[in-house]
């Protein structure tokens, strides 16, 4: 189970911190995405951190200001993001799986058995 947690308003240029909370496995164990989804839009990857080598990798739209990271402790995974632009405005969801990944398949929705509830982001002056 996953659950989504830090959505909110904020300005252009801005930051918030999502946080992907895990029970039942470990985010050691599974790679976990962050996709978001805008209105009328389809859902799309953002962020991954893949499991057995911790690869990162982030879509070209959101490169150098938004940063995924884990936290083994607390079973969370986060989701940094800054200079947010107000085409970043959508629900955001963390998805896992424990299945091993190809990269190809990271930006599929259906790669993954396990998503969050979705947390809205609104970038808005």
């Amino acid at each position: 189970q996953l659950q989504a947690f830090g959505g909110g308003l904020v300005q252009p240029g801005g930051s918030l911190r999502l946080a992907c909370v895990a029970s039942g496995f470990t985010v050691d164990d599974a790679t976990i995405g962050w996709f978001r989804q805008a209105p009328g839009k389809e859902r799309e990857g953002v962020s991954f951190l893949r499991n057995r080598n911790s690869q990162i990798l982030n879509a070209d739209s959101v490169k150098g200001r938004f940063t995924i990271s884990r936290d083994r402790a607390k079973n969370t995974v986060y989701l940094q993001m800054n200079s947010l632009l107000p085409e970043d405005t959508a629900v955001y969801f963390c998805a896992a799986t424990k299945r091993r990944l190809i990269i190809s398949t990271l930006w599929e929705v259906n790669s993954y058995d396990y998503w969050g509830q979705g947390t809205q982001v609104t970038v808005s002056s």
